[in-house]
């Protein structure tokens, strides 16, 4: 079974959406790290010194390959990355080895087997 790793970076606000969105469509579990910071094409607005950007999460999944469009497609529109620029981004990249996630093989595989 061969895996990718979806990072996506998100309002603190659309987690939950997010978070909804993948496993609908397969993602069977998740890491969430808060309070993340970050800053695209415009700065954040500042009052008195003090920034006033709101918090972001980084949420990882770790999925099967087959399922990895589907899911990161279906996280994008749940966020509305595209429509709301700064709303998020997410990303996915190869994973070459994985370990602990043996209990969910026969579940990735009969969602897997559905898909196929």
């Amino acid at each position: 079974m061969h895996f990718k790793l979806i990072l996506v970076f998100v309002d603190d606000n659309k987690t939950d959406i997010v978070l909804k969105a993948a496993r609908e469509v397969g993602a069977t579990g998740v890491t969430i790290i808060n309070n993340a910071r970050g800053e695209g094409l415009k700065q954040k607005k500042t009052f008195l010194g003090l920034n006033l950007e709101t918090q972001r999460d980084v949420v990882l999944f770790l999925v099967e390959e087959h399922l990895s469009r589907k899911i990161i497609e279906e996280i994008s529109r749940a966020g509305r990355f595209d429509e709301e620029p700064g709303s998020g981004i997410a990303l996915k990249i190869d994973v070459e080895d994985a370990i602990g996630v043996l209990h969910q093989a026969q579940e990735i595989t009969q969602t897997i087997e559905e898909e196929l």
